[in-house]
């Protein structure tokens, strides 16, 4: 498998404000990828369920952390499946996300 992309994986802590109020901040971490499309019977299956996946990437194991949320050629998308094939590479099914992290219906 190559890694020839290159994804943005976007995770969330928790900062302070002037004040000390805790706020969201995200954390991108830019990972290699490898890209494949979505299978019909995972397309099928997430579109009974309301979700509409685009594509797989595939990243390294090690460098996933359960991030939600991905940028790949400057679209966010949401992760809406994670499968580990091994104990070297987890894949990511994306749905693409609109606005303020909504979804497309």
């Amino acid at each position: 498998m190559t890694y020839d992309h290159e994804v943005t994986l976007i995770g969330q802590k928790f900062g302070e404000d002037d004040v000390g109020n805790q706020i969201p901040v995200e954390k991108e971490t830019v990972v290699l990828c490898s890209k494949k499309s979505a299978s019909r019977t995972e397309f099928y299956n997430a579109a009974a369920a309301g979700l509409r996946p685009e594509f797989v990437l595939i990243v390294h194991a090690y460098e996933y952390s359960g991030e939600r949320i991905v940028e790949f050629d400057s679209v966010r998308y949401s992760v809406i499946r994670t499968y580990q094939t091994g104990i070297e590479e987890t894949e990511l099914t994306l749905e693409r996300m609109i606005g303020n992290g909504g979804h497309i219906y």
